[in-house]
């Protein structure tokens, strides 16, 4: 049995790895960015230009829905939050990396250059969902749905 914690902490430890997810405001549609972490807290980063989509939408906080799935297909989750802009010069400095420094000619000084804060609140996530291994179960005559609901657990990512 797989409890919401183990859970939690699997949807962690995947994203910090695979560090792409899907951002999207409320009524928009989400698109692909890079995630950063400062340490090992639970915001998320992403360094953007402000001449992309999203910095001209956020005059102020908005809801926005991360979505994640892994490379390995292990762990997907779907998270409701607020993002925003936020130039904090020394969150900047400390998330900074030469990948980040590849898209800005002029370093953190770029004035094109944008951190963007999502701060996650209610998640859905699902953990090992092994649509082969249902296949095999259903093929045996066993319900896959059993072993999968503990499987999926609903938290605050807070």
């Amino acid at each position: 049995m797989t409890d919401k914690r183990e859970i939690e902490q699997k949807f962690w430890k995947s994203i910090r790895s695979d560090m792409t997810a899907m951002i999207g405001l409320e009524g928009d549609d989400a698109r692909p960015m890079t995630a950063q972490f400062d340490g090992d807290r639970k915001t998320i980063y992403f360094f953007t230009a402000k001449d992309t989509e999203l910095p001209p939408k956020l005059k102020r906080a908005r809801k926005a829905t991360l979505i994640y799935a892994a490379k390995g297909h292990n762990v997907f989750a779907t998270v409701r939050g607020t993002l925003r802009i936020d130039n904090d010069k020394a969150t900047i400095d400390r998330l900074w990396n030469r990948f980040v420094a590849a898209w800005f000619e002029k370093g953190k000084d770029d004035p094109k250059l944008t951190l963007l804060r999502f701060d996650p609140g209610d998640a859905e996530i699902w953990v090992d969902a092994s649509s082969l291994m249902a296949g095999i179960k259903m093929f045996l005559g066993i319900d896959p749905k059993e072993d999968y609901k503990d499987k999926v657990a609903s938290v605050q990512l807070r």
